[in-house]
């Protein structure tokens, strides 16, 4: 079994910036995909950056440029650096765990979730 916490979310205004973790606790968590989803209110679950566990990233290309994904050493924790927010990046971010590529239906664990709120 693996755990999923996520932390940083929070409210920031338009244009500036927030840095996401989440730290994954559990057998083999480093040898799998890390990343990160998020859910605007009444809208799907979209796909927003992941990272393998040999430091290999993508992104989704509504975020390209503006985040960054990255892992810490011992495979167990996730960062997504958020700069250049803006109001459309107003979601709750949820950390996953599974599988490359890590689409949705890869996803084996979820945390429960972060909002970040950016007003404009």
């Amino acid at each position: 079994q693996v755990q999923l916490v996520e932390s940083g979310g929070g409210l920031v205004q338009a244009g500036g910036s927030l840095r996401l973790s989440c730290v994954a606790s559990g057998r083999h968590v480093g040898a799998y995909a890390m990343g990160w989803f998020r859910q605007a209110p009444g809208k799907e679950r979209d796909f927003v950056a992941a990272v393998n566990w040999n430091g290999e990233t993508w992104s989704a290309d509504s975020v390209k440029g503006r985040f960054t994904i990255s892992r810490n050493n011992a495979g167990n924790t996730v960062y997504l650096q958020m700069n250049s927010l803006k109001s459309d990046d107003t979601a709750t971010y949820f950390c996953a765990s599974g599988p490359k590529p890590l689409r949705r239906r890869d996803v084996t664990y979820w945390g429960k979730g972060t909002l970040v709120t950016v007003s404009s």
